[in-house]
């Protein structure tokens, strides 16, 4: 087996990026953590996911100000240091965006280390084409929230070589989460099938065939899902999940088009949890 990380970077510190570095951290690797437009808010993210993971006793003991101190945020990907085992990539779901981070981390670590993203639909072969060396690049799709979260969605691509996925697999094992290995395609297998199930969902809540709670209800109580689709978009942010079914939209067809209630709400602003509103009221539960 792989000897578990020692040094991890993260680039971009929203939620999942802040959920990648607590769980690195929790696993005593030194974490650095990118984040360009508001360290504050990043570190704030980490100290609050910590608190709430003390809460529910699911550090095993460990003390979270202790975990925390394993965490440094810095305002550049230029500012990573050497000697990285793993940096993941946890910015927008933008291509472009994407690539201008993983081409920066590239000059900047050792050519041993293993690049990843955490996207959640976008090619790993394209992202990786991009690179020097796209052998040792790999798709780690965390979920939200990701210390909470079982699963971790291992994206190979054509040109990712097997040491790199045999390493991440072991990585993922070590953090206590559970992991499926998927070829690169459309939205992986994740996304794909959870796009598709949350679109039929809000289609269904514009005819008017149901509330948003009974369609969730009918979802986890009929075939045991732990959480109903609307739910889980609200979760995962309107945004989020609109750009995904797009670029689906654009590589599978219309049957990931977006309906309108979709593309409505993202327009006003209701994103969700995040925003305090999607489809569901979330004002007393922002974080």
């Amino acid at each position: 087996m792989t000897s578990n990380p020692t040094h991890v970077g993260v680039i971009g510190g929203g939620r999942m990026g802040a959920g990648i570095a607590q769980v690195f951290a929790g696993l005593g690797a030194s974490v650095t953590l990118a984040e360009s437009a508001d360290r504050d808010a990043a570190r704030a993210r980490i100290d609050e996911g910590l608190a709430r993971a003390h809460e529910r006793d699911k550090l095993g003991g460990a003390d979270p100000a202790l975990i925390g101190e394993r965490i440094v945020v810095v305002d550049a990907v230029e500012a990573l240091p050497g000697g990285l085992d793993l940096v993941v990539e946890a910015v927008p779901e933008d291509a472009a965006c994407k690539l201008a981070v993983l081409s920066a981390a590239e000059k900047m670590v050792d050519d041993t280390t293993i690049l990843a993203s955490n996207t959640s639909s976008l090619s790993i072969g394209e992202l990786g084409a991009a690179l020097n060396d796209p052998s040792r690049f790999i798709g780690i799709h965390f979920f939200n929230p990701v210390p909470a979260s079982a699963l971790v969605e291992i994206v190979r691509a054509p040109a990712t070589a097997a040491g790199t996925v045999e390493s991440v697999r072991d990585w993922v094992a070590a953090l206590g989460k559970s992991a499926v290995v998927v070829n690169d395609a459309p939205g992986f297998a994740t996304s794909r099938l959870g796009v598709c199930l949350g679109l039929e969902a809000i289609r269904m809540l514009a005819e008017g065939v149901a509330s948003a709670a009974d369609i969730d209800r009918a979802m986890e109580l009929g075939y045991r899902h732990p959480m109903g689709p609307l739910r889980s978009t609200d979760l995962v942010g309107l945004d989020v999940r609109l750009a995904i079914a797009d670029h689906l939209a654009d590589t599978l067809g219309d049957r990931f088009a977006a309906p309108d209630l979709l593309r409505d709400k993202v327009a006003r602003g209701e994103l969700g949890r995040k925003t305090g509103r999607g489809f569901y009221d979330w004002e007393d539960d922002r974080r």
